[in-house]
Parts: structure tokens; C-alpha cells; sequence
């Protein structure tokens, strides 16, 4: 296998861990008859964060990006290669963003099959859909996407600031954990009005596995909101990768 198959599998690998257990912990507070049914904002932030943690770990060789926002913000960024030494052109940035969707809509599978029983007597389709994909507590598009924009730039501007203090060793040394407790804090802080898509992958993959899936009395995949938790996500990464030129300037 060529590196970039690599990067393939290693995104597909990363991004469904990340999916099967962020997606997981929301099944299991949603979904009725679950033992941490009811269990809060709180505990699917935590879940989230540990999911990517997992994620990070597992998609070593690809650099774990997990996410096609993080690899847009290190295009805008002046990257010039990505994990395995591989060059950062369009087939590279494709290869991604293939890896990430792909691993995104095989984690919901597994969280589908997992929770299958859970998933047959819910009586709520809004608490199915919210399982695989993101809401707005208020619904204004125009607002969900400044949101989603704004969480997407911390997360990618956090996550470059990290990649400069591993030139000297800082908290980049320490891998995943940083950038789990980030979305952690990015979730308690950000979260509440989208629910904190912060990743095309992520909320499309799973929006995707909801519609094909049979999922007893499922109901709408909420496409008219699909784009935002796309769009805004691919924004805010961009500019937080070009903002981090001028504002995390690399120490001569």
C-alpha cells in the first residue's frame, strides 16, 4: 500500500472511532431505556472529547486530522505535506476528505447496530436524528453558521497553536490529549446553540447513515439544515488558518 492509501485508511480508521463513540455517548443519553438516559449536555461534551482522543490516537499515520475543516485550516495555513511525508496538493487534500466521510458514516453504522434495540423503541424521531447529526436549539440559519464558524475557528486555531509548540517540545509532545480537552472546552463553552458540529465529516457521515439506514420510525434527515454544519465548519477553518499566519507566527 502507497502512502496515500495509508492516509486513507488511517482517516477511515480515526474518523470511525471518533464517530462510533461521539455518536455512542449521544445514543446512550437519547435513546429511553439506556442506563445513562438523561444524562446531559455534560456528558456527551466528555464523551465527545474522549472520542476524539480515541480518534487521534488510532489515525496516527494521516496526522489524524479526522476532520475536512482541520485539513482545509492547514491548506490555508502554507502547509506543504501531511502525514507520511505526502504532499499537499488536490489529490491529497481529496484523499482526506474521502477517508473522513467515509469513516464518518461507518461509525454511525456501528453505533446503529449497537443501539438497534434502543433505537426501535424510541418513540421520538428527533432523538434518532440527534443521535447521527446536529440541531440548532434555535433555528436561524443565518446564526447557526456565525456559531458553527466561530467553534471551527477555535478548534483549528487551538489545534495549529499546538503544532508550533511542538517545534520546542510543548503541548503538541503530549498528542492526543490536548486536542481532546479542546473540544471538550469548545463543547461546555460553544456548544449550546448547534450543538457543535465543528466538523463537515462528522455531521454529514452520520446525517447520511441516518437516511439510508432502516431505523424504525426514523423520520426526516433534516436535510434543509445539512449545510450549515458543512459550510460553516469549512469557513471557520479557513480562517483560522489564514488568521495563524499573521497571529501564531513560527519562532525564527
Amino acid at each position: 500500500m502507497d502512502n496515500l492509501g495509508l492516509i486513507f485508511l488511517s482517516e477511515v480508521l480515526g474518523t470511525a472511532m471518533l464517530t462510533l463513540l461521539g455518536c455512542g455517548v449521544v445514543a446512550n443519553v437519547a435513546l429511553a431505556k439506556n442506563k445513562g438516559f438523561n444524562g446531559g449536555f455534560l456528558m456527551v461534551t466528555f464523551g465527545w472529547g474522549f472520542a476524539v482522543y480515541a480518534g487521534v490516537i488510532v489515525a496516527y499515520n494521516s496526522g489524524a486530522h479526522l476532520n475536512p475543516a482541520v485539513t482545509i485550516g492547514l491548506v490555508a495555513n502554507g502547509a506543504t505535506e501531511f502525514g507520511l511525508g505526502v504532499p499537499v496538493n488536490l489529490i491529497s487534500v481529496l484523499v482526506y476528505f474521502a477517508g473522513e466521510m467515509l469513516g464518518a458514516i461507518l461509525g454511525a453504522i456501528v453505533v446503529w447496530l449497537a443501539y438497534k434495540q434502543h433505537f426501535d423503541q424510541e418513540p421520538e424521531p428527533a432523538n434518532k436524528l440527534g443521535v447521527f447529526s446536529t440541531g440548532p436549539a434555535i433555528r436561524s440559519y443565518g446564526w447557526n453558521l456565525v456559531t458553527e464558524i466561530i467553534g471551527t475557528f477555535v478548534l483549528v486555531f487551538v489545534i495549529i497553536g499546538f503544532g508550533r509548540q511542538g517545534e520546542t517540545g510543548g503541548l503538541a509532545a503530549l498528542g492526543a490529549l490536548p486536542v481532546a480537552i479542546l473540544v471538550i472546552a469548545i463543547g461546555a463553552s460553544l456548544g449550546g446553540p448547534t450543538g457543535y458540529a465543528i466538523n463537515p465529516a462528522r455531521d454529514l457521515g452520520p446525517r447520511i447513515a441516518h437516511f439510508i439506514l432502516p431505523i424504525k420510525g426514523k423520520g426526516s434527515s433534516d436535510w434543509s439544515y445539512s449545510w450549515v454544519p458543512v459550510v460553516g465548519p469549512m469557513i471557520g477553518g479557513s480562517l483560522a488558518g489564514w488568521s495563524a499566519l499573521v497571529l501564531l507566527p513560527l519562532v525564527a
